[in-house]
């Protein structure tokens, strides 16, 4: 496992970008799209679009990965 930053590319309003995230995110990301039956470009789009104008997208996908595993702790 890596602790640096991977690029992967997605969709969001019909063009492709890149996102650079930490394996441990992208993997959690993924596991997240699977829980919720939909495709993680679906999950990046709902992330985009409820991420305050001055929050990068990568930052918004972290945060969003935190407060989901922190709602399922006990």
């Amino acid at each position: 496992m890596s602790g640096r930053p991977v690029k992967h590319s997605v969709t969001l309003k019909g063009h492709r970008t890149s996102i650079s995230l930490e394996d441990a995110f992208w993997r959690e990301l993924r596991s997240i799209s699977t829980h919720k039956g939909i495709p993680i470009n679906a999950l990046v789009a709902e992330i985009d679009v409820d991420r305050a104008p001055e929050t990068g997208l990568a930052s918004a996908i972290r945060v969003y990965v935190l407060n989901n595993l922190k709602k399922r702790l006990p």
